[in-house]
């Protein structure tokens, strides 16, 4: 009889940690796009400032142009 009780617990605990996770989705995906899209802009501003020899105008352009993405991604997000 304990063991059904276990089965039963355990079955329960996994769904509700799907359904958190599900709900959770959106939040991580925004999150994800806005440090994602700050990183490789930036990134690619450092690499252009590595071969044109313009520093730091590049990563700095980079990196605006990351946050103005970024956060135009996580207001789209926030909004559905």
């Amino acid at each position: 009889m304990a063991k059904k009780n276990s089965r039963s617990s355990l079955t329960r605990s996994i769904q509700v940690f799907q359904d958190n996770v599900n709900r959770a989705g959106p939040a991580a995906t925004a999150s994800y796009s806005l440090v994602g899209a700050i990183v490789v802009l930036g990134g690619l501003g450092y690499a252009a400032d590595r071969w044109f020899g313009s520093a730091p105008w590049g990563a700095f352009s980079g990196l605006m142009l990351g946050l103005v993405v970024g956060f135009y991604e996580l207001v789209k997000a926030v909004r559905r």
